[in-house]
């Protein structure tokens, strides 16, 4: 109709994975059009539910490109990529073909397509083991296992393009994601899950007998390590800062995403058997290699400069919207199981 504006289409890689998907949620509440473009290999085609799927992998220049020159977006918000740290120990070979070469590929097309602006998903990985707590943007980047050597070397890639083709990007350097979708209707449902939180509540719902912790003697209070547990809620609402952010601002810039709070696994496992009111059995298992003792943001900078205000600080609200959505998962699961041939 004559005098209606189409809304600003934002093309979302890794769209259909978990942070992904509640990106494109907060994009649509926000008034764009997010376009998710995921080969599917770790997300869902159902959990694409505000915007186009376009299925598709990195590597695929071509396939990249006819995306970009049918919905012509304003920026990229590039999530896709591997993200296990001790997985990328293992085997470092696919995480710089899947995490860096893949990125090269994008970037490339971006260029081709005239797109200079840029939200990337990066990592506190990029830190190693920290020199103080919390930990700055300014800290030096010491990764300590393959997963966070490409998002430090992206981020490079990142001030180089901006210095020689004159990109604009902001790097999110997120701690852990947590939690769901407060109303359910979207949440972590990774196919091969690695994640502590839905693994603990797997155990508390019966699906697994025991969680297992991974080095009970770390030097923390408790023997075991220390993460920042940031909503993705919170996570997805700073995407959209960084895009009105790149508006205003030339500059290529990180950003820490935290809640500035640590807690351990055995805190993280006592808080779901608060939330969930059922026992969770624990196994004690070797430390994974590559695995920090702590890690916690300082996220001043992201406050001050984006704006960012986090709405689910607290470590019993976040596993609650986690919790809530699992139980709702599994019955969707239960259900699509019952349906399929």
């Amino acid at each position: 109709m004559l005098g209606l504006e189409q809304p600003r289409s934002v093309l979302v890689t890794g769209g259909a994975g978990y942070i992904g998907a509640h990106v494109c949620r907060a994009l649509d509440a926000s008034g764009y059009l997010p376009v998710a473009y995921d080969n599917l290999s770790h997300g869902h085609a159902w959990a694409v539910r505000w915007g186009p799927l376009e299925i598709g992998d990195l590597m695929d220049g071509a396939r990249l490109e006819a995306v970009m020159r049918l919905y012509r977006p304003q920026a990229v918000i590039h999530l896709a990529g591997l993200i296990a740290a001790g997985d990328s120990v293992v085997d470092p070979t696919r995480y710089y073909h899947n995490n860096l070469a893949a990125t090269l590929t994008l970037l490339d097309t971006m260029r081709t397509c005239g797109i200079h602006h840029l939200v990337f998903s990066s990592s506190a990985g990029v830190y190693g083991e920290p020199d103080q707590i919390p930990i700055p943007e300014h800290h030096p980047h010491r990764p300590v296992n393959p997963y966070g050597a490409t998002k430090a070397m992206v981020e490079r890639i990142l001030v180089d393009f901006s210095t020689a083709y004159g990109f604009k990007s902001v790097a999110l350097r997120y701690f852990n994601a947590v939690g769901a979708a407060p109303n359910g209707d979207i949440g972590e449902a990774h196919p091969n899950e690695t994640h502590l939180v839905p693994l603990v509540l797997d155990v508390a719902a019966g699906l697994r007998p025991f969680a297992e912790i991974f080095g009970g003697d770390f030097p923390t209070t408790d023997g075991t390590c220390i993460r920042d547990y940031v909503h993705v809620c919170d996570l997805a609402d700073a995407h959209i800062l960084a895009l009105s952010h790149l508006d205003r601002d030339v500059r290529t810039r990180a950003f820490n995403l935290g809640s500035e709070t640590g807690a351990s696994v055995r805190q993280v496992i006592d808080m779901a058997i608060k939330v969930t009111g059922r026992p969770i059995a624990i196994r004690m298992r070797p430390r994974r290699p590559g695995d920090p003792a702590m890690l916690v943001a300082d996220a001043s900078l992201a406050k001050e400069v984006l704006g960012w205000c986090p709405g689910f600080a607290t470590l019993e609200q976040q596993i609650a919207t986690a919790w809530d959505w699992h139980e709702r998962y599994r019955t969707i699961d239960v259900r699509r199981a019952a349906l399929s041939p």
